[in-house]
């Protein structure tokens, strides 16, 4: 699966940005789909949101909950992370990762997913 993230940028705190993936036109490239971000000086990704694209179910982070929506339109192969009301402390690289691994564990972690994008950048300022 090829990923390409856009909507990255810069916004004073309190403001909103979505961010996309745009995945290859496969059938099945959107099926497990998750965000994930790394901050300055992290040695982590950190999971964000991630979607199941065959059934529509969404999870979160909890630090993200009730701020982040992530959401898919698959007729153009895409899914979107909206993010409001966003602090500095959202300032990070945005990664979008898909492809269904064999891992069976939480949604919000790496190994879920066998691709990843280049990522696109938050900055948030106070």
């Amino acid at each position: 699966v090829q990923l390409v993230e856009s909507g990255g940028g810069s916004v004073q705190a309190g403001g909103s940005l979505r961010l996309s993936c745009a995945a290859s036109p496969d059938r099945h490239s959107t099926d497990c789909v998750g965000w994930f971000r790394q901050g300055p000086g992290k040695a982590e990704r950190q999971g964000v949101a991630a979607i199941d694209g065959r059934t529509g179910t969404t999870y979160y982070a909890n630090s993200m909950k009730g701020r982040f929506t992530i959401s898919q339109d698959k007729s153009k192969n895409t899914v979107y992370l909206q993010m409001n009301s966003l602090n500095p402390e959202d300032t990070a690289m945005y990664y979008c990762a898909a492809g269904c691994s064999a891992y069976g564990g939480s949604w919000l972690r790496g190994l879920k997913y066998t691709s990843w994008g280049r990522g696109t950048q938050v900055t948030v300022s106070s």
